[in-house]
């Protein structure tokens, strides 16, 4: 669109008199407790992930159709959107009892193609990203005479997101230093920026992006509209590779500062929001509260109210592991380390006896667990091993990984290394020209301090352990799968072992995938 003249007293009459609760509710505003007392700051969710379609965006899409004049309604609409626009154009065409077409990326998640298709939209799939469903839905608007619904750069899209502000401030009269709002395209960020400057100037207005989609930051820096040449796909809410002219010429003169996140600070960040709330966010929902803690903490805030917009909660069921997987490594809860440990015997019990005594270096008491542990017998003078620990405080890992060291272990802390977090840590094993007479077993062990020691205490000393894979998944069990060297002679004393271990198993000596891939 072309860029419009409106001041900001233009779009504070706009916001005041948006059409937007024949579809949307007025969203809560509740108190995040734990996350409050954990930051010793008040932090406010404006729950937007409430909304009938899980997001903000029927909003700016419904206020936009319904200033719609008869002929354009009765001809219909159009937009082009991967997910909660989509939803929220579906939704408001029905209430207006108009034709919606929703051009989608061919690379949407089928949740969210069969979301719009439950709310009456005609899902058409094209290309393989956002800019080539948005050039084919241009070329369907001018063939069957639609109107184009932009997601964001639209005056009335901008001032029907802008009613979220409008609540907040109608619900937090008191104090209220910062809101801090995700940013993709920038429709929402203008929309709530315009009225909180409008109406209380003292608050501050954070935009937030994340740091491989960060689009809006970089055109602020650049002091003009950039292309990015990719965006990461993690928060696929915000994945735009340049934001609207009317969007950043209206968010670009009224918001206070900009904070970059990373996938495993909103990982982290969604995890916080399901402890407060029980709910689940999708990525982009939860970036303002990612944002909240890395604020709070690189200002040293105390006694400060911070309102988080939850924009979204689209979320796809599949990355819920992933999110689950990384949210530890993102608070400092976990950290990963790489240890060598001499291929000798006692080695492995004597490491392990360490680390259930290692101190708590940021001055708390804590039973430090093992969340997992990979290893696969490759040398036959060292032992190379992947391990996981909890931890309490942020910069904990390095002074584990130097206590391990400085007890000849040396160790290596890979908690903030990316190809081990993503790949190296499900890639430890393989054949082994070194594990012979090995039997391979299915654990069950019992998910309390002393399990493992047990194992090990039990082994006859001439036993060598040449795998071992675990990781914990949050049960009162675990399963783990360990590669014994036993003589054939020791049959039956192995035997009598695993009857005193009493640990559930299942030999998994000939199955044909531990001969495919571990067995030399």
């Amino acid at each position: 669109m072309k860029t419009s003249t409106l001041t900001p007293d233009d779009y504070l009459k706009k916001i005041l008199t948006a059409r937007v609760y024949d579809v949307a509710i007025e969203s809560a505003l509740e108190v995040a407790q734990n996350l409050s007392t954990r930051l010793n700051n008040t932090v406010l969710l404006k729950r937007e992930d409430q909304q009938p379609v899980h997001s903000f965006k029927l909003r700016g899409a419904y206020n936009m159709m319904a200033h719609l004049n008869a002929t354009q309604l009765k001809k219909g609409v159009i937009c082009a959107s991967a997910g909660n626009h989509a939803q929220g154009v579906a939704l408001s065409a029905k209430r207006l009892g108009t034709r919606a077409v929703i051009v989608m990326p061919t690379t949407t998640p089928r949740l969210k193609v069969d979301a719009v298709r439950c709310l009456g939209g005609e899902v058409v799939l094209f290309g393989e990203s956002y800019s080539d469903a948005y050039a084919h839905s241009l070329e369907l608007e001018k063939k069957q005479g639609l109107t184009f619904v932009h997601p964001f750069d639209h005056p009335d899209v901008i001032a029907g997101q802008g009613t979220i502000a409008m609540e907040l401030l109608r619900q937090c009269p008191g104090r209220l230093d910062a809101v801090f709002v995700a940013i993709g395209g920038g429709g929402l960020i203008a929309g709530v920026a315009n009225y909180i400057k409008a109406v209380r100037p003292e608050i501050k207005v954070i935009g937030v992006q994340m740091n491989d989609s960060d689009a809006f930051v970089q055109s602020v820096e650049a002091h003009e509209r950039v292309t990015l040449s990719d965006v990461g796909l993690f928060s696929d809410g915000t994945a735009v590779k340049q934001v609207g002219e009317e969007t950043f010429r209206v968010g670009n003169a009224l918001v206070d500062g900009y904070v970059r996140v990373d996938t495993d600070e909103v990982c982290a960040a969604i995890k916080d929001v399901f402890v407060d709330t029980r709910s689940i966010v999708e990525p982009a929902g939860a970036l303002s509260v990612a944002a909240v803690k890395q604020y709070a903490a690189t200002h040293h805030t105390t006694g400060q109210t911070y309102a988080a917009i939850l924009c979204g909660a689209n979320m796809n069921f599949d990355r819920l592991r992933f999110v689950a997987e990384r949210a530890e490594v993102g608070e400092e809860r976990e950290a990963l380390f790489a240890v060598t440990i001499p291929e000798e015997r006692g080695s492995f019990r004597r490491f392990c006896e360490l680390i259930g005594h290692l101190p708590a270096f940021g001055g708390f008491s804590t039973v430090r667990n093992v969340t997992e542990f990979n290893y696969r017998i490759s040398d036959a003078y060292h032992a190379h091993v992947f391990v996981g620990l909890t931890t309490t405080v942020k910069g904990e890992s390095g002074q584990i990984a130097a206590h391990l060291s400085q007890h000849s272990f040396d160790a290596i802390d890979l908690t903030h290394d990316e190809l081990a977090k993503e790949h190296i840590r499900h890639m430890v094993g393989g054949h082994s020209a070194l594990a012979k007479e090995e039997r391979l077993l299915r654990f069950v062990f019992p998910e309390r301090p002393g399990a493992l020691l047990k194992f090990l205490s039990l082994m006859r000393p001439n036993w060598n352990i040449s795998l071992f894979h675990y990781r914990n998944q949050g049960a009162d069990y675990g399963r783990i799968l360990v590669g014994l060297q036993v003589p054939l002679s020791d049959d039956l004393a192995f035997a009598e072992f695993l009857s005193t271990l009493g640990y559930p198993y299942v030999e998994e000596t000939t199955n044909p995938v531990y001969r495919i891939f571990l067995q030399s």
